[in-house]
């Protein structure tokens, strides 16, 4: 009997990808190059966008996107047309932290009402360990009327891919697979090693395949929250903490994360999957909780520290101004989900501060009906108290000390500042450490990092 594989491969049967959203978008086109693909998602506008060869998302570009045969629609039907499902959607989570399935239900439903005898569902969405077979199977059971194991089979193969990462794409990673069984094992496998040129891991079920991935991030998200409290710790020392982590990383073994703001939709929601899991168990979480604490109140640390420097130089802060540079989870993606400078944008709002943000990558129609917040062109900024470099966005990185005195009050000449001038006017918020600090500080700025 010809395996599934098989069929996709002479493309006598087709893959279907639910979600094209940064992480499905890019498997698509990626099986496109060598199967019959359907890219499906529910949203028109952004199905339109690709069918005129947009890339909403910046992930691929809008060239690919245009050269790619991968059929987008929003069509549910067309979905009775595939074999092989990959559902790649949000797992967000709700205001108190809990996990919202509702995209994954929901997206369970869909693929239930037009399954076949013989397909395989594949589910890349985060979760924690037992959703896939605990909670998508009875939906996709329920819908179309067909029985897991014996008409259908499912499977779990987390996604790694890391939004604005040119070096680590879906091609160059390790690919995570797991299977209900050794038939689907072996066809999962065989089937995204079509796409993965760095090769296919088989977990040993689909609940170790699914707590792997949801460790990968709460690990990091732990480590760069140790950063954070050093970094609080050596502020109040008056150390440098980037010259600290300089300085320690000389030895072989020390691991060199960074401070920073944690956000986006893995690193800053994974965790509260996990720990909501265990809660169910009887456990409590210490570790992962304490860490989720420390980065979800960065945001609201960072504002007070920009208040903080702006009394420093006897700014009055009602009506001051200052500009945020920089909106996005990371650099140089459009995403603003989960993005902790909406936190220091909320924080300075409440001291009665005049905010302006700048970014030239951001969603900003997201960004408005989502927040509220504008846009401003890098250009049209002047006159600030205060500046904010939140994001290291390439075109950030290219600023001089030029560049940058042109978004402060007039009143001021820059030669004139000094070390000894304690009106110093000029606060410069730089959250990444992407400024020369030496060259801002003997010109007189008042810098402050974490």
């Amino acid at each position: 009997m010809e395996s599934l594989y098989s069929k996709i491969l002479n493309k006598s049967e087709k893959i279907a990808v639910v979600g094209m959203g940064y992480v499905g978008m890019p498997i698509a086109v990626a099986f496109s190059r060598k199967a019959n693909v359907i890219g499906f998602d529910i949203n028109v506008e952004k199905i339109n966008l690709f069918k005129s060869g947009i890339d909403p998302t910046n992930e691929i570009g809008s060239d690919i996107i245009k050269k790619c045969s991968v059929e987008f629609t929003s069509e549910e039907n067309k979905l009775k047309e595939a074999k092989f499902f990959i559902i790649a959607v949000p797992t967000p989570v709700f205001q108190d932290h809990t996990p919202d399935l509702t995209p994954i239900e929901s997206a369970s439903v869909v693929v239930g009402k037009n399954i076949q005898k013989g397909s395989i569902v594949v589910y890349e969405s985060t979760v924690y360990p037992g959703v896939t077979e605990k909670i998508c199977v009875p939906i996709l059971e329920k819908y179309s009327n067909l029985k897991c194991g014996e008409d259908f089979k499912i499977g779990y193969s987390p996604e790694r891919i890391n939004p604005g990462d040119k070096i680590h794409r879906l091609d160059t990673i390790v690919k995570i697979v797991s299977g209900m069984d050794v038939s689907s094992l072996t066809d999962i496998a065989q089937i995204y090693s079509m796409v993965v040129e760095a090769g296919v891991y088989k977990a040993s079920s689909i609940k170790v395949a699914e707590a792997a991935k949801v460790i990968e991030n709460s690990q990091r998200d732990i480590n760069i929250a140790f950063m954070n409290e050093i970094s609080i710790i050596f502020s109040k020392m008056g150390i440098d903490t980037l010259s600290v982590l300089d300085a320690a990383s000389t030895k072989w073994n020390f691991l060199k994360f960074y401070p920073g703001l944690v956000g986006g939709h893995c690193i800053g929601v994974d965790p509260y999957y996990l720990t909501y899991r265990a809660e169910q168990l009887g456990y409590h979480s210490q570790i992962i909780l304490a860490a989720r604490k420390i980065n979800d109140d960065m945001g609201k640390y960072v504002a007070e520290n920009t208040v903080k420097q702006m009394i420093k130089s006897n700014i009055l802060i009602n009506n001051s101004k200052v500009a945020i540079f920089g909106v996005t989870f990371k650099e140089n993606v459009p995403d603003i989900r989960n993005s902790k400078v909406i936190d220091i944008y909320n924080e300075l709002i409440e001291y009665g501060v005049r905010v302006t943000v700048v970014d030239p990558v951001a969603d900003q129609m997201e960004l408005q009906k989502k927040h509220g917040i504008h846009i401003t062109d890098m250009n049209e900024v002047e006159n600030m108290d205060a500046v904010i470099f939140a994001v290291s966005h390439d075109k950030f990185m290219k600023l001089d000390i030029s560049d940058i005195s042109k978004y402060y009050r007039n009143d001021i000449n820059i030669n004139k500042i000094s070390h000894q001038n304690e009106n110093n006017k000029r606060v410069v918020i730089d959250i990444r450490g992407i400024l020369d600090k030496n060259n801002l500080i003997e010109l007189g700025y008042r810098y402050w990092r974490l």
